[in-house]
């Protein structure tokens, strides 16, 4: 569906932005949860950018659209985990990383939106 690569993809490129942001907010939380939230929240935010990138070179519509949909999976757990985080006090409100993870989730939904629909051209 694509002509270019994975890189190309906004929602691959602000993905990687919010792994980032993730692993520059989770460095700044106790100790005790190094290897609980603080490790959960980086894995999930690693996995957005890396599945866009396998569904992307797979070379299959229909691969795409299973891989964007693990993608959404895993913005939806790290939503949840900022959640936690807020609650914990770990992290405020308003954290703009959280509303990065939102827009995130929008990108990968969309772009998944538009593979469905190609699938259904198919």
């Amino acid at each position: 569906m694509t002509t270019g690569t994975h890189r190309d993809l906004t929602a691959w490129q602000e993905a990687m932005d919010l792994a980032v942001a993730v692993y520059e907010k989770t460095a700044e939380f106790p100790r005790e949860e190094r290897y609980g939230l603080t490790s959960q929240m980086r894995r999930s935010a690693r996995s957005v950018p890396a599945l866009i990138a396998e569904g992307a070179a797979r070379n299959s519509t229909r691969e795409m659209y299973q891989y964007l949909g693990w993608a959404t999976g895993s913005v939806a757990e790290l939503e949840t985990d900022f959640e936690l985080a807020i609650r914990l006090r770990y992290l405020p409100r308003d954290v703009e990383v959280f509303q990065q993870a939102r827009r995130v989730g929008r990108l990968v939904n969309a772009l998944r939106n538009s593979y469905g629909k190609k699938l259904d051209e198919e």
